[in-house]
């Protein structure tokens, strides 16, 4: 038998190639990486920083760099404080309101899908802050905690998605993800400190047209899981099958 580097080359990177390819297949099945996702997103969607970057950049307008990354940090640290207190009593308050979790979906699908109609518009949803708080905030010595931190960014619909995940992880008793979702909320807060923090410099790169593209993204994404979410909530009330009679 003639060896030939050639064909062992082209064999090893075959055998590479389908590694990789079964490695991302069981990674898309994973129901691990798939909650982990969803969490992360949702989240981050709802918190969004970069649709509150005008706001933060008029409300700390003449503020030293060094003054807005301190209002950035405590924004950020109370979005994750806000959040994270809703997740740990998340099933409290479902059992002490008697709210079941469709119900919660339902509800919550019809307030993501306001916002995210909102923000299709490339606009800020009076939902997660309105016009009177905006002008409040504009003659505060500090804005870091409100209306910055919430409900700007720890908003209605931050913590309604919140507390959705919340009801989904106990409900399968999969405690793994309750570390899912407050991992995701720290991810959202560490992105919201580094975009607010630079917020002169993003929003310079992005230019106007560039945040309202991603800000439209967002809003298509938003929409799509407010409408799974409802679909959930209908599935789980017996009004409708989950795909494949799940």
């Amino acid at each position: 038998m003639i060896f030939s580097p050639h064909a062992a080359g082209l064999a090893g990177a075959g055998a590479h190639l389908d590694a990789q390819v079964h490695l991302r297949a069981r990674l898309e099945q994973s129901v691990y990486v798939r909650f982990s996702l969803l969490a992360l997103s949702s989240i981050f969607f709802l918190v969004d920083p970069f649709a509150a970057l005008p706001t933060f950049l008029a409300v700390t307008e003449g503020q030293s760099q060094a003054k807005r990354i301190r209002t950035a940090r405590k924004a950020s640290l109370t979005a994750l404080v806000i959040l994270s207190a809703f997740a740990a009593a998340g099933t409290y308050i479902f059992r002490v309101f008697g709210i079941t979790l469709p119900a919660f979906e339902i509800a919550g699908g019809i307030i993501l899908l306001l916002i995210g109609l909102d923000m299709l518009a490339a606009k800020r949803s009076p939902t997660q802050e309105s016009s009177d708080e905006r002008a409040a905030a504009a003659g505060k010595d500090d804005v870091g905690i409100v209306p910055m931190g919430i409900p700007m960014l720890a908003g209605p619909g931050a913590i309604t998605s919140v507390m959705i995940l919340v009801g989904q992880a106990h409900q399968s008793e999969g405690y793994w993800q309750m570390a899912a979702i407050y991992g995701a909320i720290a991810v959202t807060a560490a992105i919201c400190y580094l975009v607010l923090g630079s917020a002169s410099r993003v929003a310079r790169v992005l230019g106007d047209t560039g945040i309202r593209i991603l800000i439209r993204v967002m809003g298509l994404l938003l929409v799509a899981l407010a409408v799974q979410y409802f679909v959930n909530g209908l599935a789980d009330l017996g009004v409708l099958s989950r795909p494949g009679g799940a």
